[in-house]
């Protein structure tokens, strides 16, 4: 397993990081940089390139002080790890990535020897020689989330090994018109083909392309939305909220709904699947709970209606508890041969969502 991976840059029109002047070129703008400040908040690690920290000098730290102590609240440190990549050993305890914190940053080298002595007790030093060895080594120490800002080499090498889930990009109004200045990314094997534009926003002159670039990443945005489906609900105290979203094999929405959508005692998946004719083939339905394999208000559970759909792939974030039926909705569709996914990291979305049932 590996963390999620965000990639992150700030880039001129004519896809710049920098220019070749001595001062570093500022590419966003002060609400942009509180953007990045709430995605920093949200990770457990945020990754730079040792070239990076010896020419921007980064603190890598949150700037608000209530997403600091939002982040205390919840038992973690009040910044992400700083952790970096070096193959030539030349770095400068000096620096402000080294700076004194809740937790020592990690280097991540083929060859310690190089570091010996020089950081002392300033980092924790790791033999890793490929990036899926660090970001195995990153997951088994608690990193789920990882931000990645740069440069652009490492930048790269996450596009080319197939190894980041989003790509936030922002864009500054201004060229560079350098040759000789560093690209946001180089040349290589980079992902084929269209990606998966999740967002596009406008911050002050900067624009805001968010790009998916993982199955896992598609999952979320969409699991996301059928979360947001569900707070459309009408409140009830013996049912719970749930939303869910029909999407096809290329990514396009073919229908969503929610519990009690016109119905008091219609399901969510039942809602969305009674909204089309037909289920194209390969298509995921994604639904904020575990579909129903036992319902009290009718006969046909939403595990019969998915399967009866055609559908075969099914995607939930939180499981159902055993309070107003004992289900086994993934047990269910998994022995008739569909693909069932969790992604548990959703799953405090949805009990709050449900929190007035669960008191």
């Amino acid at each position: 397993m590996r963390p999620y991976t965000i990639l992150s840059c700030a880039v001129s029109l004519d896809g710049y990081l920098d220019d070749t002047s001595d001062r570093r070129l500022v590419l966003s703008n002060a609400a942009d940089l509180d953007r990045v400040d709430a995605v920093r908040a949200d990770s457990d690690a945020i990754l730079v390139g040792a070239t990076t920290i010896r020419r921007d000098d980064p603190r890598l730290a949150i700037r608000d002080p209530v997403r600091r102590a939002l982040r205390a609240a919840h038992g973690a440190p009040e910044d992400p790890v700083r952790v970096t990549i070096t193959a030539s050993g030349d770095l400068d305890p000096g620096r402000r990535f080294f700076a004194p914190g809740p937790v020592p940053p990690l280097v991540y080298t083929p060859d310690p020897d190089l570091l010996a002595g020089r950081l002392d007790s300033a980092a924790t030093v790791v033999t890793a020689t490929t990036l899926p060895a660090i970001l195995s080594d990153l997951r088994r120490r608690g990193v789920r989330t990882l931000l990645v800002e740069g440069g652009g080499d490492l930048l790269s090498q996450f596009l080319t090994a197939n190894l980041a889930d989003e790509l936030h990009l922002a864009v500054a109004p201004l060229f560079v018109g350098d040759p000789g200045a560093p690209r946001w990314v180089r040349p290589g094997t980079l992902p084929a083909g269209r990606l998966c534009l999740a967002e596009s926003r406008r911050i002050g002159d900067v624009v805001l392309l968010r790009y998916l670039l993982s199955q896992t990443a598609v999952d979320r945005y969409w699991l996301a939305a059928a979360i947001e489906e569900s707070r459309r609900c009408p409140p009830s105290d013996n049912a719970f909220s749930v939303g869910a979203v029909v999407v096809d094999a290329a990514g396009a929405e073919v229908s969503r709904g929610y519990s009690r959508e016109g119905d008091p005692l219609v399901h969510a998946e039942e809602s969305a699947l009674s909204k089309v004719d037909s289920i194209p083939d390969g298509s995921t339905i994604y639904s904020s709970l575990e579909p129903c394999s036992v319902r009290k208000s009718r006969n046909v559970p939403c595990t019969e209606l998915i399967r009866a759909s055609g559908i075969r792939r099914v995607v939930y974030a939180w499981r159902e508890p055993a309070l107003f039926v004992d289900g086994q909705g993934v047990e269910d569709l998994r022995a008739s041969g569909v693909d069932v996914v969790e992604v548990p990291e959703l799953a405090p979305d949805v009990r709050s969502v449900n929190a007035h049932l669960l008191r």
